[in-house]
């Protein structure tokens, strides 16, 4: 298979299949989620506890002074790396045509320069997070083969983005091919890593907020 052939596998049947484990896997993941039954809550709510679930999505967005203090360059590493591969992702020209094609689905891009800047923050970001977690004695405990495969499922599309806008590293035809399977890559493990919480975050800030909340605690 030469350069060219690669790239038309992965921009068609390998986008097929990483998109039809992607959506499987998520539903597979949220029907887990939501089949696992809660005991109803019989007590009344404390006044003025009403809409702790939607309230608590808000604040846990935000880290508490003493984290931040504590904790603060995972907190800005991880707020720089999410916002751009946010911003990269959604606000990149040739996404936003990709999402046009599949979709039919457009809105307005950012400059590339803008997005080339973003992304090499992003991927700054996750370099010194991960400096951070193998040097950290308690991180570095905690961390386990899934910690370290989910760093690199998404740092791989970022970098080899960057080097095929760049023509880096190979020639363009093959990066942008490894790019894109990296990416499909990264859409295949996502329901079954630690990935999943793209998807599960906001549903249990939700649902935590709304237990607390019935219950009169402080959220």
């Amino acid at each position: 298979m030469n350069e060219m052939e690669l790239l038309n596998w992965a921009r068609g049947p390998g986008l097929q299949i990483a998109t039809a484990v992607l959506v499987g896997g998520v539903l597979l993941r949220l029907f887990e989620i939501f089949s696992l039954g809660r005991k109803p809550d019989l007590s009344p709510t404390r006044p003025g506890q009403g809409g702790g679930g939607w309230r608590t999505v808000f604040t846990r967005t935000f880290p508490r002074k003493v984290f931040l203090q504590d904790a603060y360059l995972t907190y800005i590493g991880g707020y720089v790396f999410h916002l751009g591969l946010f911003i990269t992702l959604f606000l990149f020209a040739p996404h936003i045509e990709l999402f046009a094609n599949q979709f039919g689905l457009h809105w307005p891009a950012l400059p590339s320069t803008l997005i080339d800047a973003v992304a090499l923050a992003a991927i700054l970001a996750l370099i010194v997070l991960l400096v951070h977690r193998t040097v950290h004695p308690v991180k570095r405990f905690l961390s386990t083969f899934a910690d370290y495969l989910a760093w690199a499922l998404t740092f791989a599309p970022l970098l080899s983005g960057y080097l095929a806008v760049h023509h880096l590293l190979l020639p363009y035809t093959t990066m942008l091919a490894v790019h894109i399977l990296s990416v499909e890559l990264l859409m295949v493990f996502l329901p079954f890593t630690k990935l999943f919480h793209v998807g599960s975050t906001f549903i249990s800030r939700w649902y935590n907020g709304q237990i607390l909340g019935h219950k009169g605690a402080a959220l």
